[in-house]
């Protein structure tokens, strides 16, 4: 089978006839090909609208590639740094480019479709696996938690394909009760080699277990529970954390209490006032994180901790925790009644 560089590339010295039929054998995908010299450096990308005025200006059907092709492209660095990496997804995506080049000191090294990409943000991830869920049983007994099953997908791969999806190219997996299956399941090749499994030697808590990933390499990285389902907008995330300062942002969905009854306002045992069924807006923990590398080093390989004993301890040391509000769908799949609804939404929406 032939992979995305392979059918759209294109020797700079076929003619327009054989590039019209190149581009012909692309029906249903992205209509643009990259022409390269016989050194393999990329000379310029052709498109159908190329052909189209290139024939209206007089040349004709046995003219090469080369002479038509558009020289002021965009192309990714293969070394860009993650930010470069970031910005340029980002043009090459308000431009409403499809394909982006990738070169190497100019030489076509692969292709990226950007429609299948959301961003490229420059942040490795920590997906939690490790639990037991012990609430969901029986359904746990034999399979890890993250990887049952809603709407026919294991929970888990909706939150790795999403980060993939956001362009994070660093995603690892903590894992602890029924460790090899998961570790087996992000063996397959469809994973590329961008999801590595990380073996907790005992119970370490939400954040514990990031101390034991040496190689974590973005300045931010993304902490989450593995068995949620939302839809998130992670480059937003991203963007609300580097531009407040803060050290740790938590994503955080709206939770309403409403009492129904009244509530006194009181002074020792006067009442000063009552309340009839009052309404409480909150915001909850979502269980997602976006968090400076440099802070995270700070933990103790082997110390057992919590997220919230850890926001605690930044708070109190002064440190800024900023929070971020999801807009869109969130489901921490924690019960029956959890599990059976993420498969209802599932069936709609994902």
């Amino acid at each position: 089978m032939k992979t995305l560089l392979d059918r759209h590339i294109i020797s700079g010295t076929a003619t327009i006839r054989e590039t019209l039929v190149a581009l012909n054998e692309l029906s249903g995908e992205s209509m643009t090909l990259f022409a390269v010299d016989s050194d393999g450096r990329l000379i310029g990308s052709v498109t159908d609208g190329d052909i189209r005025r290139a024939l209206i200006s007089g040349h004709t059907t046995d003219a090469p590639a080369e002479a038509i092709a558009f020289r002021r492209f965009i192309s990714l660095p293969a070394d860009a740094t993650p930010e470069e990496r970031y910005r340029i997804v980002s043009e090459a995506r308000e431009r409403r480019i499809n394909l982006l080049p990738v070169t190497a000191d100019g030489r076509l090294e692969g292709v990226i479709d950007i429609r299948r990409m959301k961003s490229a943000i420059p942040a490795d991830a920590v997906l939690m696996a490790g639990g037991r869920g012990e609430r969901l049983r029986p359904l746990t007994l034999d399979t890890p938690k993250p990887l049952l099953k809603v709407g026919g997908r294991p929970i888990i791969d909706y939150n790795v394909d999403s980060l993939m999806n956001y362009g994070v190219e660093n995603i690892y997996v903590t894992v602890n009760y029924l460790k090899e299956q998961i570790i087996d399941h992000f063996s397959d090749a469809r994973w590329n080699g961008r999801v590595h499994c990380i073996e907790e030697p005992c119970r370490l808590g939400t954040l514990g277990s990031v101390a034991l990933i040496d190689t974590l390499s973005q300045d931010q990285v993304i902490v989450m529970n593995s068995d949620l389902l939302t839809n998130i907008d992670f480059e937003k995330l991203w963007r609300h954390h580097v531009d407040s300062g803060a050290v740790l942002t938590m994503a955080t969905v709206p939770y309403t209490v409403s009492v129904p009854f009244a509530i006194l306002r009181t002074e020792g045992d006067r009442v000063t006032g009552l309340e009839e069924k009052p309404t409480f807006n909150h915001f909850a923990n979502a269980g997602v994180y976006m968090i400076d590398r440099k802070i995270l080093e700070g933990i103790r390989r082997g110390e057992y901790l919590d997220a919230p004993d850890f926001v605690e301890s930044l708070i109190e040391n002064g440190m800024k925790v900023s929070h971020f509000a999801i807009e869109g769908t969130w489901i921490d799949i924690g019960s029956p009644d959890d599990f059976r609804y993420a498969n209802e939404v599932t069936s709609r929406r994902f």
